[in-house]
């Protein structure tokens, strides 16, 4: 990990001014995090419709997965953490792919996971107990698999054969029973980070 000297500044849209590498959880308003997700895109920005997939919108669909399956209704805590699973890559600037991950190593890694710790104590994030993580895995690989195929053109063969993602499809977008528009359709930044905020 780079020295606690060591600096990377992004300029966010209210203004302020957030280090990266030493992340302050006071460093943003709520409306930076949003837009921020709301402008950096899943899939490398690679998409069949206008816009490509937000962040903002896929930790949309996994709350409205978690929210449809779970046995009693998730607390506010457990819903928030949802949302934020990835609130990190609103800051990078980019949705890293596991694999990727894997071969930028520990220096990212460790940045991430300053950022989401950072993130975690502002919103005081609840721990994830077991089932629960199980549970959220399970609802962002299903959307990772359904938003594959639906946004950015990977049949359902390559999904399982390419990627690697063995969870089904959806055939209906539980995000267009809220919302309405076109199934699968990602949004305008400007209404991605509206409807994440709210």
């Amino acid at each position: 990990m780079p020295s606690h000297s060591a600096r990377a500044w992004i300029r966010l849209p209210s203004g302020a001014a957030l280090d990266l590498i030493n992340p302050s959880p006071d460093a943003w308003t709520d409306e930076d995090l949003a837009l921020r997700l709301a402008r950096t895109y899943r899939w490398g920005g690679e998409s069949t419709w206008t816009w490509p997939l937000s962040v903002a919108q896929h930790s949309l669909l996994v709350l409205a997965l978690r929210r449809q399956w779970a046995e009693v209704p998730l607390t506010a805590g457990e819903e928030l953490a949802e949302l934020l699973h990835d609130a990190e890559e609103g800051f990078l600037g980019f949705d890293c792919i596991s694999p990727l991950k894997r071969v930028l190593g520990a220096p990212f890694q460790a940045v991430a996971e300053r950022l989401m710790q950072a993130i975690t104590t502002r919103y005081r994030l609840p721990d994830w107990t077991p089932d629960a993580y199980v549970q959220h895995k399970h609802a962002d690989s299903v959307a990772a698999a359904s938003e594959a195929v639906y946004c950015t053109g990977w049949s359902r063969d390559e999904v399982r054969e390419v990627l690697g993602i063995s969870h089904p499809v959806l055939d209906t977008d539980p995000l267009q029973v809220v919302y309405g528009g076109a199934a699968w359709e990602p949004w305008p930044s400007d209404v991605a980070a509206r409807r994440f905020l709210e």
